[in-house]
């Protein structure tokens, strides 16, 4: 329908977080009271998205549902959807559940639920930018220099500082861009694997799979991701602060 924005966020929350060293999942693990995905869940309930599709580990359904949808009226949850054995399969379930709140012109935020400090600032620079692009991810210029190795693992160049970036999430796509891409990578996801292709990010489906080029836009330096026990005390600092 002509004049119809939808903003869709699909949440990843099936991850094991084995660098954790933890035998709770690290996006539910505490910080400051509160599961680590409380945060980001917050985050796009207080903006200007619309719905919210939260992609989990088959068992962590229930409690997800009582103990954090529920429990902090996190309204805009529309449903929880089980996730796959990678990161993709899950994306691809996601995007399907999304794919019944699809109305106008609709966008898809995919987002890590470990990385608790996406801001309704980054939100909405990214809901500007895909709305010209089509396709867009958050991240950061690096600090420091980077260097690419050969395979002997002696330094083969250095790419100028200004023009690499960390990339973030959300990772945010014209609905119909992604779901397609994604539906590519599903129907092709044999032969990728047969020939050592390996798909690590939302953005490297579309860039595998269509021509559309990514651009990007700038996030925090704090919207950091949780993986180790160090992030979390990074964390707990970057809470305090706020």
């Amino acid at each position: 329908m002509p004049g119809i924005i939808t903003t869709i966020a699909i949440v990843l929350s099936a991850g094991q977080g084995k660098r954790m060293h933890s035998a709770t999942a690290k996006q539910y693990l505490l910080l400051e009271e509160k599961p680590i995905l409380y945060y980001s869940l917050k985050a796009f309930q207080d903006s200007c998205i619309d719905h919210i599709i939260l992609v989990t580990g088959a068992a962590d359904k229930e409690y997800v549902q009582k103990e954090i949808v529920e429990k902090y009226g996190l309204t805009k949850v529309r449903c929880i959807v089980e996730g796959g054995k990678e990161r993709y399969h899950s994306v691809y379930n996601g995007l399907r559940a999304a794919k019944a709140y699809e109305e106008g012109e609709s966008y898809a935020f995919i987002h890590d639920g470990a990385r608790p400090f996406v801001t309704g600032k980054i939100i909405e620079t990214a809901l500007a930018c895909v709305q010209k692009e089509q396709a867009c991810v958050v991240g950061m210029p690096v600090k420091d220099t980077i260097k690419i190795a050969d395979a002997e693992g002696y330094a083969a160049s250095t790419p100028k500082r200004s023009l690499v970036w960390t990339i973030q999430t959300p990772q945010v796509f014209a609905l119909s861009l992604i779901s397609d891409a994604y539906q590519e990578l599903i129907n092709r996801e044999e032969e990728l694997l047969d020939k050592g292709i390996l798909v690590t990010d939302d953005a490297g489906v579309v860039e595998l799979f269509t021509d559309k080029k990514i651009k990007f836009v700038e996030g925090s330096y704090e919207n950091i991701k949780i993986t180790t026990p160090e992030d979390l005390d990074v964390a707990k600092i970057f809470l305090r602060k706020c």
